[in-house]
């Protein structure tokens, strides 16, 4: 079955908003989503050398508030109000727990939506490893198991892959998505 690469991070605004449309195009296609989350800061800086910090207030209270609940409302996707206060804390282990979830052999698509649907709807602090427990456990999968399996040198490997793959694509940020060797970059791509 042809796959579609999926670059994407555990707590990014966007790749929540199309996630559950990804999944239905990708489902409909017969394609296999090859999960791939990345570190978002690393692969913005890759693509933007200038800072992305330093675009203006005006830019970033539109992009990252109007342009989000705008899309919020055009996908059906329930969002707490503004950008969770811990949207900065360190989510290293909750991508990790997608790619543990995919080594386990179980699909980590309940689990990656889960992921970005709590931060931005409940502002869920993905760094917590109770918080992602409890997601964990909520996306049918064994929370120890996979926190354990999150934390191992393998899956840390694979995170730096994923995300090193992800800058030599070209990725701008996320979530980004290979089809037939073609990149969309952006939800409103879908």
């Amino acid at each position: 079955m042809p796959d579609i690469t999926y670059f994407f991070a555990a707590h990014s605004a966007f790749a929540y908003l199309g996630s559950t449309r990804f999944y239905e195009i990708a489902h409909k296609a017969g394609r296999e989503i090859r999960f791939r989350p990345i570190d978002l800061g690393k692969v913005v800086a890759a693509a933007h050398p200038n800072g992305a910090p330093k675009r203006s207030a005006a830019y970033r209270n539109y992009f990252f508030g109007r342009e989000i609940e705008r899309w919020g409302e055009l996908r059906g996707a329930a969002l707490g109000r503004g950008i969770p206060a811990n949207h900065a804390n360190d989510v290293t282990l909750a991508n990790c727990s997608i790619i543990a979830a995919d080594m386990s052999g179980k699909s980590p698509a309940a689990l990656a939506h889960g992921l970005l649907e709590a931060h931005w709807k409940n502002h869920a602090d993905l760094a917590a490893p109770a918080t992602l427990a409890t997601i964990i456990s909520a996306a049918g999968l064994p929370a120890e198991e996979i926190l354990e399996a999150a934390r191992s040198d393998e899956t840390l490997e694979i995170y730096q892959q994923n995300t090193s793959d992800a800058i030599a694509a070209s990725a701008f940020g996320s979530p980004t998505y290979i089809a037939n060797g073609d990149m969309f970059y952006g939800q409103d791509r879908l």
